[in-house]
């Protein structure tokens, strides 16, 4: 073996970063590996500029230290009601005191003070939703934006610099197990490194990957509902009742016409929409959005997606995620951009009806066109239902002025089997974060990798030593 550790961590992201903070002083030779590259040498070649994505291997957005974190606009959602299902896998209590020592560790590295959602507003804003035909689920938010992210993690990068060994540029192409037990890993320089711990934390870019990878080495599987949607785009005023008290709205509809699940996420006031490169070896471009910790646009943004379950044999989530998505690339090159009043009249926008709309595209890459064409019918039909409904809460979001960017799709590993410690079926591996199935966020992201990271101590004869 070209090396020999203690743990190997796959994956830089919220996951992989936590655990190694939990394991930084233990004794124990740690090694973090990510394809991306670090944080300062993540730069997207096209972004702020009107060309179409470059789809660079890895994609900068997504991979490298920090994960597909390091570019949102770093919202930590404090709360074991949304952001994954790390209630169910470790027990209330254990998650709430998960989520608040992880808040701590975000402080100690940057983090601001200010937590939105807190306040008798929140409660009327919650009444309001719910006599409008929505769900509003009030959580506390901390904010940190784009910026303020890059240079938490950057100083996380810093810290842990010293104390394990970080290696980057580098990709995991296989896990080696003998008798139900981890031994060694190989990575696409043909090494094979050999390690007594494995935690897989490879964040949604490396779902499709852990997906392979459970399965030819006979894990259990569950598939997880695929997210799939549009990113919408309003004037920054329109929003202010709701992103004033709460900053992002954690908002759930139910359709009329086909009782889907439909819900926000990731609202970015002041933001802009962005297109990223994500699938791994066969990529598509898919819409996003990042936000500041001062507004850089006038425009608010936030995704509409609906969350689908399929039944049997339907068993590749992600496949269908990225069908869907290329449909979109066919179609505009990259992303489309269409205003509501179009859709709604069942024509396709065009650069002459964007050039007099009261909403500016903050994306001037995205191509004018008809979302119709990309995205089946099911999910507009939900996504407009979901906007009229808005509208009796927040005035003027169903406007015919409104952009629709698309699509959207959330990549999520199927859900492996696991224990309370989020242990695998093979002894001594462990899954984390939002590309193992467990996370939907920063927050219990970054928990879930001090699950397991405690758990391997415990077994190690360590003790932690809290950063807080």
């Amino acid at each position: 073996m070209s090396r020999i550790c203690d743990v190997a961590v796959i994956g830089a992201g919220p996951a992989g970063i936590f655990a190694s903070l939990e394991l930084r002083n233990a004794g124990l030779d740690v090694l973090l590996l990510d394809e991306g590259r670090e944080i300062d040498a993540r730069i997207c070649p096209v972004q702020d500029r009107s060309e179409p994505c470059a789809l660079c291997s890895p994609c900068h957005l997504v991979s490298g230290f920090g994960g597909a974190g390091a570019f949102s606009d770093g919202k930590l959602t404090l709360s074991t009601q949304v952001g994954g299902r790390l209630e169910e896998l470790v027990g209330s209590d254990q998650a709430r005191a998960l989520i608040d020592y992880v808040d701590a560790i975000y402080i100690k590295f940057g983090a601001p003070p200010k937590v939105y959602g807190i306040g008798r507003n929140t409660a009327r804003l919650e009444r309001e939703a719910a006599s409008a035909g929505l769900r509003l689920i009030p959580v506390r938010l901390r904010h940190l934006g784009t910026e303020l992210c890059h240079e938490t993690l950057k100083a996380m990068q810093n810290y842990l610099s010293p104390k394990l060994e970080i290696r980057l540029r580098t990709t995991v192409k296989n896990i080696v197990a003998e008798d139900g037990v981890v031994k060694a890993i190989v990575t696409n320089r043909g090494e094979n490194i050999g390690c007594r711990y494995l935690i897989l934390a490879p964040g949604r870019e490396g779902a499709e990957w852990l997906c392979n990878e459970a399965t030819r080495l006979g894990l259990s599987l569950d598939s997880n509902p695929i997210d799939v949607g549009c990113r919408i785009e309003v004037p920054m005023t329109t929003m202010e009742k709701l992103t004033s008290v709460l900053y992002e709205s954690k908002i759930e509809f139910y359709s009329q016409s086909f009782n889907d699940r439909v819900r926000t996420f990731c609202m970015c006031p002041g933001g802009d929409v962005i297109m990223e490169s994500t699938g791994g070896s066969d990529p598509v471009i898919t819409v996003n959005g990042i936000g500041y910790a001062r507004p850089r646009t006038r425009n608010t943004n936030f995704a509409i997606l609906v969350s689908t379950s399929f039944t049997e044999p339907f068993h590749e989530p992600i496949a269908y995620g990225k069908y869907l998505a290329r449909l979109a690339n066919i179609l505009s090159g990259g992303v489309l951009v269409q205003r509501l009043g179009d859709l709604m009249d069942g024509r396709r926008s065009t650069q002459a009806r964007l050039q007099h709309n009261q909403v500016e595209p903050s994306l001037r890459a995205a191509t004018p066109g008809d979302l119709s064409f990309a995205l089946p019918y099911r999910y507009l039909k939900n996504i407009m239902e979901m906007l009229q409904a808005m509208d009796k809460l927040v005035p003027g979001i169903a406007s015919s002025r409104t952009l629709l960017y698309g699509i959207e799709v959330k990549f999520y590993s199927s859900r492996l089997k696991l224990t309370h410690c989020l242990e695998t079926e093979i002894s001594n591996v462990f899954a984390a974060g939002d590309g193992a199935g467990v996370s939907r966020g920063l927050v219990q992201a970054s928990a879930s990798g001090i699950v397991a990271a405690r758990e391997i101590l415990r077994r190690s004869g360590r003790e932690s030593c809290p950063l807080t």
